[in-house]
């Protein structure tokens, strides 16, 4: 069960769920593609060290498995009743804010981030208070969502 599945409160509904996006990969995944994989097939080919291929390959799964626990471990949400983050697995980085205390959010998205859809998102709370998260999936719909919930009647 996730953090927000567990922190939902009586009478909330996740309206809308995002992760940090796939492109955590992408330096884990060049890494292994560029030097670890070839340093595996380099050592498989070699008679003599024929024994140690698999040390590569091991150190590939410790290159791509803290990419894998970060995006595993973050989780972001808009409810009905608010809009909480989540990210860190052994220290943890919660933020829970109520929707009408929130003034902003901001959505940074690079080139790159508009053509594979992540972005950085800054929400602004009631105080000044600035929480910001980046690398974030469909961050658009994700301020798309916290302002379709805001505009319902107070009734929530």
């Amino acid at each position: 069960m996730s953090y927000i599945d567990r922190n939902l409160i009586e009478g909330e509904r996740v309206v809308y769920r995002t992760r940090l996006h796939w492109l955590v990969f992408a330096m884990p995944i060049l890494v292994t593609i560029v030097v670890l994989l070839p340093t595996a097939w380099f050592l498989f080919s070699s008679v003599s060290s024929q024994g140690f291929a698999w040390v590569p390959l091991v150190v590939a799964l410790l290159v791509l498995l803290p990419a894998f626990v970060k995006r595993q471990s973050s989780d972001f949400a808009v409810t009905n009743k608010r809009v909480m983050m989540k990210s860190g697995v052994m220290t943890t980085r919660s933020v829970e804010l109520l929707l009408n205390k929130i003034e902003a959010i901001a959505v940074d998205q690079s080139l790159l981030g508009r053509m594979f859809g992540y972005g950085n998102i800054v929400v602004t709370g009631s105080g000044g208070t600035r929480e910001a998260f980046s690398h974030i999936q469909s961050p658009l719909e994700f301020r798309r969502a916290v302002q379709s919930v805001s505009d319902l009647p107070a009734t929530r």
